[in-house]
């Protein structure tokens, strides 16, 4: 069995810890690198932010990027992965992946480690992705009562986070690309200055029993009003994804501006 090129421990993990008389039981965790190294899934990415802007393996130094078409990066951290992929093989408990490209992966750690106060915010995307409205309900609770001395962003700022990996879309740009009607509708009441009389009578019982206060925001940070890096506003993106949320787009109701 061949071991990690970082910790020199066997390429594999350890599910639980087995009781006295069984051995614990370990899956693979072989992660290849185009060069050749091994490591650890976790060995590997624990050293994100240096492979991210190198580019080449941390035991043997040897370049890994494998050149592909795609778009220049205007953000520092992403500029030395733009165009590239890191194609390694992965060997897990699921079998083997080949030409497996980790750069996305390592490229969201490495930003994640130089911004923490980013990953509720990652997060909170996925929710809205998903449709998770009492996740979403939840994180935003415990963003307000968090303290201490960690960066962390407000309520506010976690609602309108733009995502610099995923083309500057908010939450409720994939919402709505993902029909994610009851998450739009709560986006809506959150973060965006739509009279209250405008939406329907489940959705203002439904937040209501949630307990979920609407604030008053001042216009400029109206949520509908955020634009992804294509120029697109989630009113935007509603007519391109049709169905429902183009009938909600012609309501008016994510038009960026005042309702009429």
């Amino acid at each position: 069995m061949g071991t990690c090129s970082a910790c020199r421990e066997p390429l594999v993990l350890q599910v639980n810890d087995g009781d006295e008389d069984e051995e614990p039981q370990v899956v693979p965790d072989d992660l290849e690198a185009p060069c050749g190294c091994h490591f650890h899934w976790q060995c590997l990415f624990d050293q994100a932010s240096e492979l991210v802007i190198s580019l080449r393996c941390p035991s043997c130094g040897a370049e890994l990027a494998t050149s592909t078409s795609g778009p220049s990066a205007a953000n520092p951290l992403l500029a030395s992965s733009a165009g590239v992929a890191i194609l390694t093989t992965y060997t897990n408990e699921g079998g083997i992946q080949e030409h497996y490209d980790i750069l996305p992966e390592i490229t969201e750690e490495a930003y994640l480690d130089a911004n923490p106060e980013a990953r509720p915010a990652r997060a909170y995307h996925v929710m809205c992705s998903e449709g998770d409205v009492g996740g979403i309900v939840e994180l935003l609770r415990d963003a307000e009562r968090a303290d201490g001395d960690e960066p962390r962003l407000s309520t506010l700022q976690l609602v309108r986070y733009q995502d610099p990996l995923g083309g500057s879309k908010s939450g409720l740009h994939l919402a709505v690309e993902r029909r994610q009607t009851d998450v739009v509708w709560l986006l809506l009441w959150i973060a965006s200055t739509l009279p209250a009389g405008v939406f329907p009578d489940p959705v203002r019982q439904a937040v209501e029993t949630m307990g979920i206060q609407r604030p008053s925001i001042p216009s400029s940070d109206d949520i509908r009003a955020l634009r992804d890096n294509r120029g697109r506003t989630a009113e935007a993106v509603a007519a391109q994804t049709g169905g429902r949320m183009a009938a909600m787009m012609d309501t008016g109701v994510l038009y960026p501006g005042p309702y009429e």
